[in-house]
C-alpha cells in the first residue's frame, strides 16, 4: 500500500477545497472520458478514489436508502448538504451532487448552488420531474414544462461561481426521446453544462443523443433499470463524456452486511466473516489515522495491535 507522509491530507489543515468544478469542465474540455464511482458516505469515498476513481457522485436514491426511506424527494436539503460536505472533506477530488429538483423553485435551487458550492462540491445535477419524485427508471414519473426547467436552470447558473450544472432529463418514458432531445436543447440554452438524459433503454437511443447535443453528456450505469449493462468503454465510444454507477456500492455493501447479520445470529460468532472484513490497519491506513494523531503531540503514537489466528 503506497505509503504518505502522516500529516498529509488532513482536513484539519487545509481550507474548502475550490476549483473543483473547473476540473471537471477541464476534463470534458480535453474529451478524457471520466468514470464516476457513486458514493453514498466519506468511508465509500475514500475507497473509491483509492482504487483509482478521481470523481464520485452522490446520489439521492443513495443517501435516502442509507437513511432507511424511499427514494421520493424526502430528504432534505440540509441532509443533502452535510453528506456531501462530509465525503469532500474525506477525498477532495470532484464530487457531482445528485440535487434532485432543486428543493424547490428558483430561490431554492439558488440557494442549493450557493451551499453546495461553499463546501466544495464540483457539481449539481438537476432534474426535470415534479415532486413528489421517482427514481428516473420507474414508472408513473410527471415533469414541468420544459420552460419551467429552463427557468431553474438559469437561475442555478446565475447563483453558480465553479460549480457546473448537469441537467437531467426524465422526459425519455413520458414524452419520448425526441421530446427529450427538444427539452436538453433548451437546457443547454439556458445555461446547463452538462445533460443527463435518463433511463434510456438502448444503444440506439444513447448514440441518438449524442449526434443531437452539443454537450458533455453524462450516462447513468444503474443496476436494476431500464439501460442494459454498458462498460465505460461503450458509453465512450458511443459519445459520452461520463458515467455514474449511483447505488452500485450500496447494493454491494447491504448485500454484504445481510450475509454478515444473518451468519452472526445463526452461528453467535463472526469467526467465519472475519476473511472478508477490512482489518484495523487497512482502516487506519484509508482514513490517515496517524496522519491527525501526529497534529496533536500529546497523543502518544498508536500501535496496531497483531491480529489474532
Amino acid at each position: 500500500m503506497e505509503q504518505r507522509n502522516e500529516a498529509a491530507a488532513v482536513w484539519l489543515e487545509q481550507p474548502t477545497p475550490t476549483g473543483l468544478g473547473q476540473q471537471l469542465a477541464d476534463k470534458w474540455q480535453k474529451k478524457e472520458f471520466i468514470s464516476i464511482a457513486g458514493a453514498y458516505d466519506p468511508i465509500g469515498a475514500l475507497l473509491a478514489r483509492q482504487a483509482g476513481f478521481d470523481a464520485l457522485y452522490l446520489s439521492g436514491g443513495a443517501l435516502t436508502a442509507s437513511l432507511g426511506l424511499p427514494d421520493l424527494g424526502l430528504i432534505t436539503m440540509d441532509e443533502l448538504v452535510d453528506r456531501a460536505r462530509a465525503i469532500v472533506r474525506a477525498v477532495r477530488i470532484p464530487l457531482v451532487v445528485d440535487g434532485d429538483t432543486g428543493f424547490g423553485e428558483a430561490l431554492n435551487t439558488m440557494r442549493l448552488v450557493r451551499e453546495l458550492e461553499d463546501v466544495g462540491v464540483a457539481a449539481v445535477q438537476l432534474e426535470d420531474q415534479v415532486l413528489p419524485k421517482k427514481c428516473g427508471h420507474l414508472n408513473g414519473k410527471q415533469l414541468v414544462t420544459a420552460e419551467e426547467m429552463a427557468q431553474k436552470i438559469a437561475a442555478a447558473a446565475r447563483a453558480r461561481r465553479d460549480l457546473r450544472i448537469i441537467a437531467r432529463t426524465d422526459a425519455v418514458a413520458t414524452e419520448g426521446l425526441d421530446a427529450a432531445i427538444d427539452r436538453a436543447r433548451q437546457y443547454v440554452e439556458a445555461g446547463a453544462d452538462a445533460i443527463f438524459p435518463e433511463a434510456l433503454t438502448d444503444a440506439e437511443q444513447f448514440k441518438a443523443f449524442a449526434e443531437a447535443i452539443d454537450a458533455p453528456l453524462l450516462a447513468n450505469m444503474t443496476e436494476f433499470g431500464r439501460t442494459p449493462q454498458t462498460s465505460a468503454q461503450e458509453f465512450e465510444q458511443m459519445g459520452y463524456a461520463m458515467a455514474i454507477w449511483p447505488v452500485s456500492s450500496l447494493r454491494i455493501a447491504a448485500k454484504a452486511q445481510e450475509a454478515f447479520y444473518n451468519e452472526l445470529k445463526q452461528t453467535g460468532t463472526a469467526a467465519g466473516q472475519v476473511k472478508n472484513m477490512q482489518t484495523r490497519a487497512e482502516l487506519y491506513e484509508l482514513i490517515n489515522y496517524f496522519g491527525y494523531e501526529s497534529l496533536d503531540s500529546s497523543i502518544q503514537r498508536t500501535i496496531v495491535p497483531e491480529a489474532l489466528d
